[in-house]
């Protein structure tokens, strides 16, 4: 009888040990318990039903049998939008009438969220409509896809009834549903990409009661954070009652720790209450088995303790889970124990959004998106190595231990944290990817600032960090210049003296370099646009400058050369210095560049750029460089060649009449800087503009080349290794189809290793201008 009066009649409830499930009589034949659970007979009960949810507290596994079930062959999804959170969950009770596979919440906070990180930006303006203060995801599942088809109609009638008429977003695509489900299995780590010390904490998260109680309890609990001065995000399982609610707590506080055991007291009482469960699918862990006792009493949890005892009599099993578990706000089990604090620094980028570098460094929360070897783009270095230092993860976790000193008073800027930091090759893939945004990239320029004003700057970082500086007068003797790569001999000269690879062959120097007065002359009534071509299309192959200025001009613009006021130098954004960590010397460079194209941005004129790294370095660090309106705006106005076509081609206002080329197909290699910040569908509108061109884009991550990475000596395997993975080898197979790649180092990377010419876009639109080949 206390069993049956104590456990919840719910589908999601782990807490304790399921020792109901072990009754002479087999487990309590009620309701949602009784569906989710199977017996063979009620004499012999199934021991496994002991272990499910034991958290490895009784035994260990060497070998489990599955019974997998077929999936079903179609589903159908409608995201349900309502006006006010109360609306939603009062609504899940009627949805669940409708028997969907699935009904799943997301709140504001998460669709705020989820909508600043670039990776589920677009999906959540595709499936979000107007201001709604809360979503329920409702899908429909089995073999026969017009039965789902009429559920989903069913569904939209249902919220006409319940008061709210076309508030259903269908998603049929397959494409489009995985799109959204991705955003909402996400939900945990869009959460923890709020910034500050503030932070979603999971401790009641587990929650779960009847659907009849669900919009009262979360009511009530809403009340409660509001009492104790916060607010809760929330998220999952509207279906069966059971919602992941983490109030936002600073837990590197005492007053945090306070604020919490507050919290869980009175939410654990009020479920208690509703006879629901406080632990409903996580587990207890060391948040929630302290509670086990005015949940079930004192005697079940005695019968936990036996049960513990019985199994594992020495107490080897993960210790102080389910039974005997220290108090929930045991500050020595935190993250950030007591006396947590940051070693006081003056940083080079404005951190300032994040409470600091420090703050931003914590924003890793461990959860592991970046260890993965299939799509996208984080991280190569990891896929490289295998090994956890060499990940997004372990540098932000070796930064935040030695920002805090936890490794010694000097490891930030120590030759051990530059081993760890070192294959870190600035793709950007974690500002996409990682759920919580870290960017690591520029993490990596922040250390370098800091490790060589210690330490100093190598010859090879020196060379090429004052590239675009010394460019103009270097490429007067490129011809010279260039013998590195023709004398026997001259390579491995300058690996020993420098650290240049000598299994590379470096960018030449072009005779004749792309030059200001070539856009002179050339009157038009067309609009403005302002191109600026960058130093390696301008010492370096001027030809995808030429070519960008060509079609361009066909189109019918006014072309305007990018330069500096005072005639000097051609215009930087300051890459090279960056990737040394001399943020001085690109701040003085985007200084040059905001005040020369000022005037232009003013007026609103779109800044025209080939390279990626450096067009969309004024988009990115700029802000962190120089924060303020004139760098916004010069942000705002800053296109890739391809972005621009494509946004034209969009408005109706691109008059290209394009031929069709030699070739007929053609691969594309997205430099990982355009697939960082989203560029590559532009990149795939432009391309479609070429009439009979098949455009198919490799699956590739990183070339590995990663502007200077790959040409030194050190990283020249490493480097390798990332191209073998997916590039190279689609590369070679290519026939004899065109290759397009977007970045001058990704170019150079596909000649190395597979003895193909890469061609950059502007040179394959401008080659349709009259067809033929490249």
């Amino acid at each position: 009888t206390e069993i049956t009066n104590r456990f919840p009649d719910l589908m999601r409830r782990v807490g304790g040990y399921n020792i109901d499930a072990l009754m002479p009589e087999g487990p309590p034949r009620r309701g949602d318990w009784a569906k989710a659970t199977t017996t063979e007979t009620p004499r012999h009960p199934n021991l496994a039903h002991l272990l499910v949810g034991s958290e490895g507290t009784l035994a260990f596994s060497t070998r489990i049998h599955l019974d997998l079930q077929p999936l079903p062959r179609h589903k159908v999804l409608g995201i349900c939008h309502f006006p006010t959170f109360h609306q939603a969950m009062d609504s899940a009770r009627h949805i669940v009438t409708l028997d969907p596979a699935a009904v799943e919440l997301v709140d504001r906070t998460m669709i705020e969220l989820a909508r600043d990180i670039p990776l589920f930006r677009a999906t959540v303006d595709r499936f979000v409509e107007g201001d709604p203060d809360a979503l329920l995801l409702v899908e429909f599942a089995g073999d026969d896809r017009d039965t789902q088809l009429r559920h989903l109609k069913q569904l939209g009638e249902l919220m006409g009834d319940l008061g709210f008429p076309g508030a259903v977003v269908e998603a049929i695509d397959p494409d489009f549903q995985k799109a959204v489900w991705e955003v909402r299995k996400s939900g945990l780590n869009i959460m923890m990409s709020m910034k500050g010390d503030g932070k979603p904490i999971s401790f009641i998260e587990d929650c779960a009661v009847g659907l009849d109680d669900l919009a009262e309890y979360t009511d009530r609990l809403t009340q409660v954070f509001h009492k104790h001065g916060t607010t809760g995000t929330w998220y999952a399982h509207a279906s069966v009652g059971c919602l992941h609610v983490r109030p936002v707590i600073n837990l590197k506080s005492e007053v945090g720790a306070v604020k919490m055991r507050a919290i869980a007291e009175e939410a654990f009482a009020m479920v208690r209450q509703y006879k629901g469960s406080h632990s409903g699918e996580h587990g207890d862990g060391l948040v929630r088995s302290e509670f086990h006792e005015p949940m079930f009493g004192s005697h079940i949890t005695t019968v936990f303790e036996n049960v513990k005892d019985a199994f594992d009599p020495a107490g080897l099993f993960n210790p102080g889970k389910i039974v005997r578990a220290p108090k929930m706000d045991d500050r020595s089990l935190f993250r950030y124990k007591p006396g947590y604090e940051t070693i006081p620094m003056e940083a080079a980028f404005d951190w300032s959004a994040w409470g600091g570098f420090s703050g931003a460094v914590e924003m890793c929360n461990n959860n592991g998106a970046c260890r993965k070897f299939d799509a996208g783009v984080m991280c190569p270095s990891f896929r490289a190595t295998g090994d956890e230092k060499h990940l997004t993860r372990g540098r932000a976790n070796s930064l935040r231990l030695a920002l805090s000193g936890q490794l010694g008073p000097d490891a930030f800027t120590s030759d051990h944290l530059l081993e760890t930091m070192k294959l870190c090759v600035g793709c950007k893939g974690c500002k996409r990817e990682c759920p919580t945004g870290v960017d690591m990239a520029k993490m990596k320029v922040e250390f370098l600032y800091h490790y060589n004003k210690r330490h100093g700057l190598r010859l090879f970082d020196r060379l090429v960090a004052y590239l675009p500086r010394y460019a103009p007068a270097a490429s007067k003797i490129g011809a010279l210049l260039n013998l590195r790569d023709r004398i026997p001999g001259l390579a491995s000269l300058s690996e020993l003296l420098i650290g240049f690879s000598r299994k590379r062959t470096l960018p030449a120097w072009h005779p004749q370099p792309f030059d200001s007065s070539e856009i002179k002359d050339h009157p038009t009534d067309g609009a403005e646009v302002v191109l600026w071509a960058d130093t390696f299309n301008t010492y370096f192959e001027p030809e995808n400058a030429r070519a960008a200025l060509n079609v361009l001009r066909a189109a019918g613009y006014q072309v305007h050369m990018a330069k500096p006021a005072d005639g000097g130098r051609p215009l930087c954004c300051g890459r090279t210095f960056l990737s040394a960590g001399l943020v001085d010397e690109a701040k003085a460079e985007a200084r040059r560049m905001i005040e020369a194209l000022k005037p232009y941005v003013q007026r609103g004129v779109p800044i025209i750029g080939l390279e990626p790294s450096c067009l969309l370095t004024l988009r990115d660090e700029f802000q962190a460089m120089l924060p303020g309106a004139d760098t916004d705006a010069l942000a705002g106005q800053a296109l890739l060649f391809e972005e621009f076509l494509a946004r034209e081609q969009d408005a109706g206002r691109l008059n290209l009449n394009l031929k069709p080329i030699t070739a007929t197909r053609a691969l594309v290699h997205g430099h990982c800087h355009q697939k960082a910040f989203a560029t590559m569908d532009a990149l795939e509108k432009t391309m479609d503009l070429v009439p009979g061109l098949k455009t198919e884009i490799i699956s590739s991550g990183c070339c590995g080349m990663a502007g200077a990475f790959g040409y030194e000596a050190d990283n020249y395997d490493v480097s390798m290794t990332m191209a073998q993975a997916d590039l190279l080898p689609a590369v070679r197979d290519s026939g004899d189809a065109l290759i397009v790649a977007g970045g001058t180092s990704c170019r150079h990377q596909i000649k190395d290793g597979a003895d193909k010419q890469a061609v950059h876009i502007a040179r394959l639109i401008e080659s349709a201008l009259d067809g033929g080949g490249l």
